[in-house]
């Protein structure tokens, strides 16, 4: 059960930390610098954590098994940081900002999941789905 609970908590905390961080960039400061930072910290800290990390390969031959995913999954991220700075910035509130886009992005998934993944779709699903679509409509009103 851990295990299974662990993960969506770890994202709620690090995405909380995470918005409270992308609205408290300085306004001025240049959106690449701080990415530059961003990611040079986390670089640290992924090869950092990653000594206390064991498996049946090395840091470095575990390379090898990695494809294009990576590399699209950073310049994934980029696009991410980048919107959300350039979102707060441009005005959006935190509490909505965050919202409007990880409602969107649910909507999106969908399809992605059932065509792509072959994921289920039930009834109780999609009456949530047009409860988001709702949801999107008033909180921009």
């Amino acid at each position: 059960m851990f295990m299974y609970v662990f993960p969506i908590v770890l994202i709620v905390a690090s995405n909380t930390v995470y918005n409270v961080c992308q609205k408290s960039t300085p306004q001025n400061a240049n959106p690449f610098s701080a990415l530059l930072i961003t990611y040079l910290t986390a670089a640290l800290l992924t090869f950092v954590i990653s000594l206390f990390y064991k498996t049946d390969k090395g840091f470095w031959q575990s390379f090898n098994e990695l494809n294009w995913t990576s590399v699209a999954l950073g310049v994934a991220i980029i696009g991410l940081e980048l919107g959300y700075l350039l979102a707060y910035r441009a005005g959006w509130n935190i509490s909505v900002g965050s919202l409007v886009a990880n409602i969107i992005l649910a909507l999106v998934l969908i399809p992605i999941g059932i065509l792509f993944y072959k994921e289920g779709f039930a009834v109780t699903q999609i009456v949530g789905a047009v409860f988001c679509l709702v949801g999107l409509a008033l909180i921009n009103k």
